[in-house]
This record gives C-alpha cells, structure tokens and sequence, in this order.
C-alpha cells in the first residue's frame, strides 16, 4: 500500500503518446506543491515516456506500480515551478 496521501488520479489508458502526457501535465497543474497525482497508465510507450517526460519538467516520480493487467499505477509528487 502507498505510504503516501493520494490528492488527485487520472486514467490515461484511453489515449496515447503524446496525449497521455499532456493529460498527466493538465492533472499536474492543477495540484498545489507537495501534492501526489496517481496515473492510471498503459505499458509500453506511455509507462517509458510520460515518467521520463516528467521528469524534465522537474516534478518527482514516487513509484511505478505494475498492475500486472497491462496497466500501471504512477505516482507523481508536483514540485514547485
């Protein structure tokens, strides 16, 4: 189990690369600083790009879960711009 507070989740399995990080981005910016977006995501591009992605901006990455469905969770800590 987390040993962090979830603020905010979004689901980006619907979407693909590049939107899936532009969607992650959005659910950011919507955060206070210190606060935690969990990422419900796919495998494969957007699991290797939109933490990479997320990175660059200088936010923090906590955990990348594997659901084992194919999917994963992604937990992201906004820091401040």
């Amino acid at each position: 189990m987390a040993d962090f507070q979830v603020d905010d989740k979004v689901d980006v399995t619907d979407v693909v690369c590049p939107v899936t990080f532009v969607k992650t981005k959005v659910a950011l910016e919507e955060l206070d600083d210190g606060q935690i977006l969990q990422v419900h995501i796919n495998d494969g591009e957007p699991v290797q790009n939109v933490p990479r992605s997320i990175k660059e901006e200088g936010h923090e990455v906590l955990r990348l879960a594997d659901n084992g469905d194919g999917t994963f969770e992604l937990y992201i800590k906004k820091v401040g711009d």
